[in-house]
């Protein structure tokens, strides 16, 4: 089946070896959504594209993207390695978890839209030394429209109020105020600061980030919420997360970084 030539941006997500001398090589791309590129004699000795191909590495490549089964690549132009994410294994799960998400959320083959964009910034950013715990828990909040899961972070759900204390309801699909606790018993019972962090992760601009300072306490109870709301709610745990909770506890609490 004939594809199109044409230059693009690439992050690589995984790869994976495929007959005796072959890989296949997943991209989240910019131009043309998720592909997986098959890579002719990529485990030569010798191969030109070995470091390009890395995962967590993106740039600019050329490529035969086919909408029928497998892409290739005929070159890559100017390529970069996340390499504080390849050598640490505490951020490596984080932002493979991140991948992992967009993943399943997008099928492949379809535009991700402004989500290239997010997934490169948030990428980034724990290559720089963001908290890679806060920024993956920015993508959580925001990539839930992306499974149809929407909920009402601005105001009570039920009054619409703004300026009283929140929990949040996950039968009724956001926020509930003081005065309507009592509809759900089986609210989070969340304390005030980690509503706020809540609220504020869904609107934030990753492009735009410049500092992030949340305390430890803090860190543990939005992780206890949105592991429920991506349990009960969503229905997603994909194995990546599995493998940075076994990471989690392995290795403790890591101390919280900033920039």
């Amino acid at each position: 089946m004939a594809g199109q030539i044409m230059d693009f941006h690439g992050i690589v997500m995984y790869q994976k070896e495929y007959r005796e001398r072959d890989m296949l090589v997943k991209f989240f791309t910019q131009e043309a959504g998720k592909r997986m590129f098959f890579i002719r004699g990529a485990k030569k000795r010798g191969f030109k594209m070995t470091a390009d191909l890395l995962p967590f590495t993106f740039g600019e490549y050329v490529g035969d993207i086919r909408d029928g089964g497998l892409s290739y690549i005929n070159a890559a132009k100017d390529t970069t390695n996340l390499t504080h994410i390849s050598e640490d294994i505490i951020k490596n799960a984080y932002a493979t978890y991140m991948m992992s998400l967009l993943d399943l959320a997008i099928p492949d083959n379809q535009l991700l839209g402004g989500w290239y964009s997010r997934l490169f910034h948030g990428l980034s950013l724990i290559n720089d030394g963001f908290d890679e715990a806060i920024i993956t828990n920015i993508f959580e909040v925001q990539m839930m429209s992306l499974f149809g899961v929407q909920p009402n972070l601005r105001g009570c759900v039920i009054c619409g109020r703004t300026d009283l204390p929140f929990d949040y309801s996950e039968s009724y699909g956001g926020l509930l105020c003081q005065q309507h606790w009592h509809l759900d018993p089986n609210r989070l019972h969340l304390d005030q600061r980690t509503i706020y962090y809540l609220r504020q992760f869904s609107a934030v601009d990753l492009t735009k980030l410049k500092t992030v300072t949340v305390h430890d306490e803090t860190k543990k109870n939005l992780r206890r919420a949105l592991d429920m709301i991506y349990s009960d709610t969503i229905g997603v745990y994909p194995r990546s997360k599995r493998f940075l909770d076994q990471m989690l506890t392995w290795n403790g609490s890591r101390p919280t970084s900033n920039k």
